[in-house]
């Protein structure tokens, strides 16, 4: 099997737990905003679990959390101290070999294809972009509700990053287990996700921010489509602890209740299924902590 490259797992729950700010609409970007030490804390912590790559706090600093005048206002200052605050828990870790992605998230809300805004995506997109792109290692455009955000995305990333840096896209999948083929939860299959990342030439496809259960058929689709592309592209995932989501989920009612059959030994036995299926970046997303990511690096790394 190839080696795994471990990514860092939720930042909302762990700076909840170390007593951030925290509440929605907010949401993580409130702790950006008042308590960025704490973050920092987060970002270490990760670190010191054995993440190679972190993951900039930025993912809430778009309108849907913050609004649209702290956007106007904050959204790109906010967003490059997400960057430097985790450049900064790297310096001060000594830990020199760990990368940092900068989260470009749901510019609309999370889980929601329906409120995607075409028209709207070069205005809110543009200042975070640019305002990352000097701080970090790698694009990581993830929980992509549906087909054409990403492509959008991309389009605007390829247009400012000179340097070319990788980009990756991650999928949030339809929570059903009853679909014959796994799906976006815009109905999209991952057949198609798939096809359109690849001719679009992206560098990594993962699937975050959904049930540990649906992902593996996601995995192993991924790897089937891809092989009939030239270019390596990378296949990974990062579930979360949530329970199903119901198709009309939102990031802004309220904290869910997490799974407490997700400990870091049955979550690192999921993980060593998607590892056996192809994939080689692995970490968590929503409720997933410091102590699941040791349990990923002390296995999946040797």
């Amino acid at each position: 099997m190839r080696k795994v490259t471990i990514l860092d797992g939720g930042m909302g729950r762990e700076l909840e737990r170390r007593g951030a700010p925290f509440k929605q609409p907010e949401w993580s970007a409130l702790a950006m905003m008042e308590a960025p030490d704490i973050v920092k804390e987060v970002h270490k912590a990760y670190i010191d679990a054995g993440s190679e790559i972190i993951t900039t706090n930025s993912y809430a600093l778009v309108p849907f959390h913050i609004g649209e005048d702290c956007f106007k206002e904050r959204g790109a200052a906010l967003a490059e101290q997400a960057a430097t605050v985790a450049r900064e828990a790297i310096n001060e870790t000594g830990r020199d070999h760990v990368l940092v992605a900068g989260s470009v998230a749901p510019l609309f809300g999370s889980y929601r294809a329906d409120l995607y805004q075409p028209e709207r995506v070069e205005e809110i997109a543009v200042p975070l972009i640019t305002a990352l792109n000097p701080h970090i290692d790698l694009w990581l455009n993830e929980t992509q509700s549906l087909i054409a955000e990403p492509l959008a995305i991309k389009a605007l990333v390829d247009r400012i990053d000179t340097d070319r840096k990788p980009f990756w896209v991650s999928f949030t999948l339809e929570d059903a287990e009853t679909t014959e083929q796994p799906l976006l939860r815009s109905g999209e299959t991952v057949s198609a996700a798939v096809q359109s990342m690849a001719e679009a030439g992206v560098d990594a496809i993962l699937f975050n921010c959904s049930q540990p259960e649906i992902i593996a058929k996601a995995i192993e689709v991924t790897k089937q489509e891809l092989a009939h592309y030239a270019k390596a592209i990378k296949i990974g995932a990062y579930a979360n602890a949530f329970p199903p989501q119901p198709k009309n989920a939102t990031a802004n009612d309220g904290l869910d209740e997490l799974r407490a059959d997700l400990t870091p030994v049955t979550y690192l036995q999921w993980a060593q299924q998607w590892q056996a299926l192809g994939a080689e970046l692995i970490g968590g997303c929503c409720g997933i902590g410091p102590d699941h990511i040791r349990a990923l690096s002390e296995t999946l790394t040797q």
